[in-house]
């Protein structure tokens, strides 16, 4: 049976990451969490004290990252490494949220990402998630998905999550994180979250996941057997 690449796009706490691991183990894919990957990279940044408006500090920082997706044995996804370190966690926590957004947004940056992430995809059968998956990392993938819901059902998905590492945050904090973050992402220059044309839409904004992961099993396959 033939393998194809399955890019997912879409807005903030969407549930892209979720639905794409479910999806690619379903399928027996690889999953590759390229927002996890924009997170990371900022968590370098941050450690770092990186200026965002220095190119010469930017292109240095880059030069000294490492990035790898290693199986955890234990919970079995795909989690994200820096340099040696596993920092799947560390990357969801609120200073990362606020941040990443803005270095996602520069060029030296998504070159450098783009660049890992079509190395991976090369020999299909991945299913890859983020922002300009279908857009601009894999224009000719055979399968794009974009994931949209109510915004206000985003704002209490991210709240919940949020809470889990820190109780003490508010829901306008979370509101006020997620506006900016889709503006920064469907203004920038670079790469701006864009619905491909030829990509299906899901809204699952009154979907349970079981749901929206079976709509997503049924495009796959009509795409595979294809």
């Amino acid at each position: 049976m033939k393998k194809i690449v399955i890019a997912i796009d879409g807005w903030s706490s969407c549930g892209k990451s979720t639905m794409a691991r479910q999806l690619a183990r379903k399928l027996n894919y690889i999953f590759i969490d390229s927002g996890a990957m924009y997170r990371a990279i900022t968590l370098y940044f941050l450690r770092n004290e990186v200026d965002t408006d220095d190119e010469a500090q930017i292109e240095n920082a880059l030069l000294n990252i490492n990035l790898s997706f290693q199986l955890n044995p234990v919970n079995g996804n795909n989690e994200i490494w820096l340099n040696g370190e596993n920092v799947d966690a560390l990357i969801r926590e609120i200073k990362v949220a606020e941040k990443v957004s803005e270095v996602a947004a520069l060029r030296q940056v998504r070159e450098f990402a783009v660049a890992q992430q079509r190395s991976i995809g090369q020999a299909k059968g991945i299913v890859m998630d983020g922002r300009d998956i279908g857009s601009v990392v894999f224009p000719d993938a055979e399968l794009k998905i974009f994931m949209t819901a109510d915004p206000e059902i985003r704002v209490q998905r991210r709240l919940k999550e949020l809470q889990v590492k820190n109780p003490d945050i508010t829901i306008d904090e979370v509101r006020a994180n997620l506006a900016s973050r889709d503006h920064i992402d469907s203004t920038r220059a670079i790469s701006p979250l864009r619905k491909p044309e030829d990509a299906l839409v899901l809204d699952n904004s009154f979907l349970s996941p079981e749901q929206q992961l079976e709509l997503a099993l049924q495009w796959s396959n009509e795409k595979i057997m294809n």
